[in-house]
């Protein structure tokens, strides 16, 4: 069976392709660097990172982006030999107007090299191509309205694109216009004559769904599903899927949908969703009062679909929640040695580059940032901006991906002042993190303590305590549910407890106050507020899942 979530942690808005025998998923990045992961299957069970297709400033620039802005919602498709991605470059969110880029990039092969960006249109965000049959090719996507009040809860917009021009042309229409029912992460699929218009409905929280559409013209007008649902609620969507209403379930979120075809002829869907721990806000928290937080953020699972005798789309097994476990397409070999890497636990940093799953924010972490030649089996990390930069952070994280986990690393580092530091860090975004890390005191000396960032309130767990000069330090944490544990000491002795044990669900989509769309990162990173680049060298970090219940 296939086990749910198929893509653990922060991998929320996927878009699946298949070309030939090998399926595709691409998710979003948001400030994340580099932009959009890519994951192969040949099985829809076992999923491999291979790629990221913007790799390069000049196609993605995300300095000074805020917390969650950045790439949203990829979509991946393939016609006549080409890869398209298109994707929405957020620069402002919080606020009334926003500014939402979507560009195109292509590519002959998967691994690239992929083109640069074609400005397609700022109308929203959420962007998909749909390749007719015809060979035209449209562009649907969602869109924002500042004013006050809206015309509309939602609006999806259709525009067809010039492949051979490389642009936008002809008319944007309005596809889909409601004052109760809000509909993103839109898609178009051709079957049987009819055109699915194929949406995510009702937000990004535990209300989240999926509808459909269709109509016998890709301009419309569209016609709604509407399944009977013994738990509807007058002015709710009318979702195929959708967790909303089963709050005992595992994948809560369900939503923002996309569609398969296997060789064979059956059909998924996979889909956003989020595992909730047992903590939630405080009843009068500034949003969100009393919502269950979500540590590891949205993350990618997979439904197997059926086509009804009159050719709507449902979940194969019934009903329209989410199931943990999913049949596997028929006559496909499962097995796990087909294209898998082994479990990256542990990082010796012995490789001439960085390992796919490392994410740096906002940049990438070119020779001005890091080194892995400098000191052969370590990775040398120059100190530069603070945590709260969005523009010049040295700082390589991964996802968590398990509510239990253990994290740690050795790093040989020699500050001179307060204003340099380095450590392993717990993070969600530039304004939330739990960091144990290496400095000095002109009282003290050679020091370490643990810094709290939650909401821009910064305090620090512990006082400064004294450690000795020349000599490496082991810094590990430990994640037992939302509770987080820091140990420090020295290479080849036993470790000692830092700081209380801390509630860290504060590291979540619910609790933070600016973003809200990405998950908790585990990393590495180093500082030096004076300007001159101060180094930290780190001997391995490695992040380990212990495989227990929530």
């Amino acid at each position: 069976m296939i086990q749910n979530p198929i893509l653990r942690g922060f991998h929320p808005d996927p878009s699946i392709i298949r070309v030939g025998e090998d399926y595709y998923i691409a998710t979003s990045t948001f400030e994340w660097w580099p932009g959009v992961r890519i994951h192969h299957s040949r099985d829809l069970v076992h999923w491999e990172l291979i790629e990221y297709p913007l790799t390069r400033i000049s196609q993605l620039d995300l300095r000074g982006v805020g917390p969650s802005q950045g790439i949203w919602a990829p979509c991946l498709t393939y016609d006549k030999g080409t890869f398209y991605l298109v994707y929405t470059v957020v620069k402002s969110f919080y606020c009334n107007m926003y500014d939402t880029e979507n560009y195109l990039v292509t590519a002959k092969d998967i691994h690239g090299p992929w083109s640069e960006p074609v400005a397609l249109n700022n109308f929203g965000f959420d962007p998909s191509l749909f390749h007719d049959d015809d060979g035209r090719k449209y562009m649907v996507s969602m869109v924002t309205d500042h004013r006050v009040p809206k015309k509309y809860v939602g609006r999806l917009v259709l525009q067809e694109f010039d492949a051979a021009r490389g642009q936008m042309t002809g008319p944007v229409r309005d596809i889909y216009c409601a004052d109760g029912i809000f509909l993103e992460g839109p898609h178009i699929f051709k079957r049987n004559g009819w055109y699915y218009l194929f949406s995510a409905d009702t937000g990004t929280g535990e209300a989240h769904g999926q509808t459909i559409q269709r109509a016998r013209d890709v301009w419309g007008p569209y016609e709604m599903y509407r399944p009977a649902d013994e738990f509807r609620q007058e002015g709710e969507a009318y979702s195929i899927l959708t967790s909303r209403h089963h709050e005992d379930i595992l994948l809560q979120k369900a939503g923002h949908c996309d569609l398969v075809e296997t060789p064979e002829g059956e059909w998924y869907a996979v889909h956003l969703c989020g595992r909730a721990s047992k903590a939630r806000n405080p009843e009068d928290a500034e949003r969100f009062a009393g919502a269950r937080r979500y540590m590891l953020g949205r993350e990618t699972a997979i439904q197997k679909m059926r086509w009804t005798e009159d050719d709507w789309l449902v979940l194969a097994e019934g009903g329209n929640v989410p199931r943990e476990e999913v049949e596997p397409p028929v006559q496909t070999e499962i097995t796990e040695a087909y294209g898998m890497q082994e479990d990256f636990i542990r990082d010796d940093f012995a490789s001439s580059a960085l390992h796919l799953d490392y994410q740096s924010l906002r940049i990438p972490m070119d020779e001005h940032y890091i080194s892995l030649t400098k000191r052969p089996g370590w990775l040398r990390m120059y100190g530069r901006s603070g945590l709260a930069s969005r523009f010049s952070q040295t700082l390589i994280a991964r996802r968590v991906t398990e509510y239990h986990m253990d994290a740690a690393c050795c790093l040989d580092f020699e500050p001179e002042v307060f204003k340099q530091m380095a450590g392993l860090i717990l993070m969600y975004d530039t304004e939330n993190y739990l960091y144990l890390h290496i400095s000095h005191d002109e009282d003290v000396g050679k020091c370490i303590t643990l810094l709290k960032a939650e909401n821009k309130k910064y305090e620090y767990l512990t006082d400064y305590i004294p450690i000795e000069q020349n000599r490496d330090m082991v810094l590990q944490l430990s994640l037992q549910g939302t509770r987080v544990q820091f140990f420090y000491g020295f290479r080849g002795e036993e470790l000692e407890e830092i700081g209380p044990c801390i509630d860290g669900s504060f590291l979540s989509d619910e609790a933070c106050t600016e973003g809200w769309f990405t998950g908790t990162m585990v990393g590495i990173c180093c500082q030096d507020l004076t300007g001159f680049g101060k180094h930290a060298d780190f001997d391995w970090f490695e992040v380990k899942n212990l495989w227990m219940d929530r």
